[in-house]
């Protein structure tokens, strides 16, 4: 979570447009997460259909990057990235539709909370509120934060029952992604723009150190930690982030963001300390897998 904590930061170093550094991101790893899968290749014992799933939830990543990377430019690496991470919060929500796992009821107090906080978080049209345009990327990081929980459920799904390493999974939604940006940088400029230094290589660090090896670790260990370990390290991506966004280019919130901020936090910990959705039976849990495998090709 630390080393994925500077991933605005490299985005924001990279000085390209938004679209085009997602795409580069996920064409720089590419060969790294393929080179990681072909060496295990013989442990992916996936179906066709997990494949498929694990592309689908690339779409989803891809898409909520490029909007992420446009979050930035508007309102700021470290506030970005914490409205991105209100998807433990919407996450039930889309579970509850897709898995039919309900939210809790702490999760649906919680959510008016956190979406008042995130109106803090745009200033409020505040003269003082840090951003080009506030009001425009706390709706586009809140809209983030909900196709980030479609790709975490999707992705969750592609490897029911631990079938691949985890670089498996990865290599396929990382394939997703980058044709999601492809079509994103289509849309926004016709071409992606060649390469320029130093910018891709602050995209070739993004790459490596977040898009490939954060993911994997994050992949392996977070299944295997105590749920309190894990609501804490939920946090440590935005408080860093933010922190880094102070540091490295001064961005300092109005007093109105700061308690935005501290609203959001409080309800990220304790979303992650409760849990934001009730499991589905098993049963119900199998239907949904299997409707899944049948409207899938192959």
């Amino acid at each position: 979570m630390i080393t994925i904590s500077f991933a605005p930061v490299f985005v924001r170093l990279a000085d390209t447009a938004p679209a085009a550094v997602a795409f580069y991101r996920m064409a720089y790893a590419l060969p790294f997460v393929g080179v990681l899968w072909i060496l295990r290749r013989s442990e992916d014992r996936r179906p066709v259909w997990a494949h498929f799933m694990a592309c689908f939830a690339g779409l989803f990543l891809g898409s909520q990057l490029v909007l992420w990377h446009h979050s930035i430019e508007h309102i700021g690496a470290g506030i970005a990235t914490l409205l991105g991470n209100t998807q433990v919060v919407f996450v039930g929500a889309v579970a509850w539709h897709v898995y039919r796992e309900r939210p809790t009821n702490t999760a649906l107090t919680v959510l008016p909370i956190v979406l008042a906080g995130a109106a803090l978080l745009s200033g409020l049209g505040g003269a003082d509120a840090y951003g080009d345009n506030p009001t425009a990327g706390a709706v586009l990081g809140l809209i983030t934060a909900i196709g980030y929980s479609v790709f975490l459920l999707a992705f969750r799904h592609a490897n029911r029952g631990l079938l691949a390493p985890s670089a498996g999974p990865l290599l396929d939604a990382t394939a997703g992604a980058a044709l999601a940006a492809l079509i994103a940088v289509l849309i926004e400029s016709g071409a992606p723009p060649a390469p320029t230094w130093p910018s891709h290589g602050w995209i070739l660090a993004l790459a490596v150190l977040t898009q490939t090896f954060a993911w994997l670790l994050i992949g392996f260990a977070l299944p295997r930690l105590p749920a309190l370990e894990v609501s804490v390290l939920l946090l440590l991506q935005p408080v860093g982030a933010i922190i880094w966004a102070h540091l490295i280019f001064d961005e300092w919130l109005s007093t109105v963001q700061w308690i935005g901020a501290a609203i959001v936090l409080a309800g990220i910990l304790i979303l992650g300390l409760s849990g934001s959705a009730s499991p589905a039976s098993e049963q119900t849990r199998q239907q949904v897998g299997d409707r899944a495998e049948k409207d899938l090709p192959g």
